[in-house]
């Protein structure tokens, strides 16, 4: 186990720290500057396509998914397929709604 432990401590160094923390700030104001910009339908398409890698880079660099062991890795995969299910579900709803 502590094998394992120390790996992932040390399974990255402090400057793929910084080039990520620097792509999730850009990748945050672009995200505001989307918000800022009317372009009808696409407008919430491109944030969450934002938001996605942006929780990519959280999951694999922040979170050292890529060294876990493979169970929390199809449990994390799990919870994304139902978060994307209940988008599914909601936007359908919303077009339906005809809002």
């Amino acid at each position: 186990m502590d094998k394992h432990h120390s790996t992932i401590e040390h399974a990255h160094k402090y400057g793929i720290y910084i080039l990520v923390w620097v792509a999730l700030l850009i990748l945050t104001g672009l995200t505001v500057t989307v918000a800022g910009i009317n372009l009808g339908t696409l407008t919430v398409a491109t944030a969450l396509v934002i938001a996605s890698v942006k929780s990519y880079l959280v999951l694999t660099v922040f979170m050292h998914l890529r060294l876990e062991m493979k169970a929390f890795r199809i449990f994390v995969i799990v919870a994304l397929c139902f978060i994307i299910i209940s988008f599914v579900l909601l936007f359908a709803d919303y077009s339906y709604m005809g809002v």
